[in-house]
């Protein structure tokens, strides 16, 4: 007998396979075997030329930014310092002198 995975949400042990897809009846939760295999694999963040990315790293601003909610965009060439990385759709986590805390999207930046 195979064992089904944990539920990547709840982690319940009482998952069911569905169709092709996993599912949790405690949260309801479904989720694919290409999911479960991407979990496992190490999250990789890789800026505009295709250098990989790592949590202190210093990047530049490669275009100018609109900010929601500011008068002024951020300037192309703005350094940014100690990025963290995480994983959703804006991946960088920073601070921006002149703005405040940012989230940036990795396509927008280089490293230094």
């Amino acid at each position: 007998m195979t064992t089904l995975p944990n539920c990547p949400n709840c982690e319940s042990a009482y998952t069911y396979e569905d169709r092709g897809l996993f599912v949790c009846p405690e949260c309801a939760n479904e989720w694919s075997q290409d999911q479960t295999n991407d979990e496992n694999s190490e999250f990789i963040v890789k800026d505009s030329n295709g250098n990989i990315l790592i949590d202190g790293d210093n990047v530049s601003v490669i275009k100018d930014l609109k900010v929601k909610g500011a008068s002024s965009p951020i300037k192309q060439g703005t350094k940014v310092k100690n990025i963290k990385l995480v994983d959703s759709d804006h991946n960088i986590d920073c601070k921006i002198n002149g703005f405040g805390p940012m989230k940036l999207k990795s396509e927008f930046v280089k490293k230094l």
